[in-house]
């Protein structure tokens, strides 16, 4: 029985025995009385029966007041010790209780808090053996993941049942590129991630076939048991994959060569040959092209120029020959020249972009123009927290070109650098002193393929600027006897940190109970026995138009985050804005920061929502409050034809479970009871971060309460839930 429970039950007893206690002594003492006595007393009792029930009343108001004193003091206040006290234990909460009931319960307060203290000491002093213990281990960590975050191959590895246990940036980047939902949600969120299947990317029968070849391999104690393959993805997408066994003794077995090794899993390093191959082809073209069409060209010429030797040959007959040699000589030259600048376009296909620090771009300009072409160089002006996106061999390249036309052309001895920035854009200034020139002369100099220096490329500074999507041109001072080259190229920004205030707009919304969200289904059923701890979780949350879904408010923004063997993968989110459709509602502006300006471009429910089935399909799904979101999604089954029928958890009921003698279970409270910052809120990620990180904290706590599996904590949920429905 709870404690809220105890008092209606305690009056009622204490009324009972209120009332059986005085019949009882009225009974005795009348039965003391003589006869005559009886007749007496009989009289002026019966005329006095209203005052005695009333005195009767009142004595039982003092002893309710005195219970209800009494349970405040101690159930009440004894219950949230008892709950404060229990969040101690199994968390890593340190915060002193509130001192709460009557002296005895105080005192045990006080104790309480000086073991906390204690605690925290020791907590110390264990986390710095921790830390000591840990340093070798986290510096191998940071090694590998230095190594992983620096390949510029794709690399994933998977247990043997095909699930992703570890990738690098590389191998996101791939996998975006592969996702035929790319602009939703960051992309790549329903094929890369840990746990989920490379089975969504390969054939099952491919992998296997590949195991299977390893395994052979092994058997004959190959050195480097390796499989190769060549794969075309749903996307479309020509991959070139290496396979390589992730490779364990038995147990038993002996380190070295000679004991005997399984399989445990396996690692994948992919190489998107698309536009390799497609290069290759054209390439294969442009060489067919050029041999067949020349080869016959080169017949003509050798027949008409033999025709040519005959002395006899008629003066009209050589004229036509001599024409023939022309055109086919023409038509080879104008071939050779077609095939050059499609492998020159070839290779603009293949520049890629990076972001580097503008002044890094600028010192590197610096040392080639000083080492190869020895000419001085000075800054004039660099703004250091410039960042530009730029393929900075081949525009190194280009400013090396212009520099050596100025020193061969014009007899420039010195050049200096200057880099400012211009909205979205970054100037990069090459700035000399001397003869002026014409503008021609510069198109003439952007025309040319570039060589300099012993280098010889078959780009132009037109393609290396177009390749940017930048532009160039000419500029002079007069006052100062000076011009310079402009060059305009895309400026990168990189993230910054917001301010955790910006987020915190608003109040929570409205608990939202007009949804049953405990009619799971068969397959949500499954899973009932799997215990929390081993499950993998969507955390999600969603901002709106309004708070009535069933009057045509709409999502607006999607945020969902994942857990994984108990463990939050801040890096793989969710994160996606959606065009509702319709007007905002201008109060919820205020709560989520959203516009309609934000709003308008942005994909519509209707490709989003699939996007975000796909991220959270396998899991289990949670949320605060989580009957509001489902809503929206269970209104959105008919027009998409999906339906989101796994489990569904609601922190906000699991809070109610754990802690019952509280009075609020928003968001906001609950994350203060157990130590977390909030950052982000109201914002679809933020909220979502913030929701798992409460869901991690209460699976302890809910252990504790005897909630261990999927089943009992749907149970207890449903038990809140009716618990808190008014009706």
């Amino acid at each position: 029985m709870t404690e809220r429970k105890l008092l209606p039950v305690a009056l009622a007893v204490a009324a009972v025995y209120w009332i059986v206690a005085l019949a009882a002594i009225a009974g005795m003492m009348w039965a003391d009385l003589s006869p005559d006595e009886r007749g007496l007393v009989g009289p002026i009792l019966g005329r006095r029966v209203e005052l005695m029930v009333a005195m009767a009343f009142i004595g039982f108001i003092g002893i309710a007041l005195a219970l209800r004193t009494i349970h405040a003091k101690l159930i009440v206040g004894t219950g949230k010790v008892a709950e404060a006290a229990g969040l101690l234990v199994n968390s890593e909460v340190d915060r002193p209780l509130e001192e709460a009931g009557n002296r005895e319960v105080r005192a045990i307060v006080r104790a309480i808090n000086a073991l906390v203290e204690q605690r925290k000491a020791l907590r110390e002093d264990v986390s710095v053996q921790i830390r000591e213990a840990k340093k070798s281990v986290e510096e191998e960590r940071n090694r590998l993941a230095a190594l992983m975050s620096e390949l510029t191959q794709s690399v994933v590895v998977c247990n043997l049942d095909g699930r992703i246990l570890l990738y690098n940036n590389r191998a996101r980047l791939q996998f975006k590129a592969l996702s035929e939902a790319q602009g939703v949600g960051g992309g790549a969120g329903e094929l890369i991630g840990l746990g989920r299947s490379i089975y969504s990317v390969f054939e099952r029968n491919l992998v296997n076939h590949a195991l299977e070849g390893i395994q052979h391999r092994l058997r004959k104690s190959v050195a480097q048991p390796v499989a190769n393959f060549v794969t075309t993805t749903r996307a479309g997408q020509l991959l070139r994959v290496q396979m390589s066994p992730v490779l364990t003794l038995q147990e038993g077995g002996e380190g070295g060569d000679g004991g005997e090794r399984s399989v445990t899993g396996f690692i994948l390093m992919l190489d998107n040959i698309t536009r390799n191959f497609e290069s290759e082809s054209r390439r294969d073209q442009m060489l067919h092209t050029l041999t067949e069409g020349n080869r016959a060209a080169l017949a003509n010429v050798r027949a008409a120029a033999e025709m040519l030797d005959y002395p006899e040959l008629q003066e009209a007959l050589r004229v036509r020959f001599r024409k023939v040699i022309r055109d086919e000589v023409e038509a080879m030259s104008e071939r050779l020249d077609r095939t050059a600048n499609e492998f020159a376009d070839s290779l603009k296909t293949r520049w890629p972009l990076e972001e580097m620090l503008g002044a890094d771009l600028v010192a590197a300009a610096q040392r080639r123009v000083e080492g190869r072409l020895s000419l001085p160089t000075k800054i004039e002006d660099v703004d250091e927290s410039l960042w530009v996106k730029v393929d900075s061999f081949s525009l190194l390249q280009a400013v090396t070109y212009l520099v050596s036309r100025l020193s061969d052309e014009f007899e420039v001895r010195e050049v200096r650098f200057r880099l400012t920035g211009a909205g979205r854009l970054v100037h990069l200034d090459v700035i000399w002193s001397g003869q002026a020139m014409s503008t021609e002369t510069v198109m003439n100099w952007e025309l040319e393929p570039m060589q300099f220096a012993g280098e010889v490329s078959p780009l132009t500074v037109r393609d290396v600027i177009e390749r940017h999507d930048g532009e160039m041109w000419l500029e002079r001072e007069k006052v100062r006897h000076r011009a310079f080259f402009r060059i305009l190229l895309p400026m990168a920004v990189p993230q910054q940190q917001v301010e955790a205030e910006a987020f915190l707009r608003g109040e929570s919304r409205p608990e939202y109970y007009d949804f049953d969200l405990f009619n799971w289904s068969e397959q949500a059923h499954a899973l009932d026995d799997r215990p929390l701890t081993a499950l993998t979780f969507t955390v999600f949350d969603t901002e709106t138009t309004g708070l009535q879904p069933s009057a045509g408010d709409e999502i607006i923004q999607f945020g969902a985050t994942r857990i994984l063997n108990g463990k939050l993968l801040r890096h793989e989110s969710f994160e996606q804005l959606v065009n509702p459709g319709r007007p905002l509602d201008p109060g919820s502006a205020q709560i989520h920061g959203i516009t309609e300006p934000m709003l308008e471009g942005q994909p519509n429910i209707d490709t989003v929502l699939p996007a975000f089935h796909a991220f959270a399909s396998e899991t289990v799904l949670v949320a605060h409050n989580a009957a509001f979101d489902m809503r929206f999604l269970q209104l959105k089954e008919e027009r998409t034809g999906l339906r989101f029928d796994q489990p569904v958890l609601d922190t906000l009921l699991l809070s109610a479970v754990v802690h019952p003698n509280q009075d609020s279970h928003r968001l906001e409270a609950i994350a203060e009871r157990l130590g977390i910052t909030i950052i982000g809120r109201h914002t679809a990620l933020g909220d979502a971060i913030v929701t798992a990180e409460v869901f991690l904290k209460l699976i302890p706590l809910l252990a504790e309460k005897g909630v261990h599996t999927l089943a009992q904590a749907r149970v207890a949920s449903e038990q809140t839930y009716y618990a808190r429905v008014k009706y």
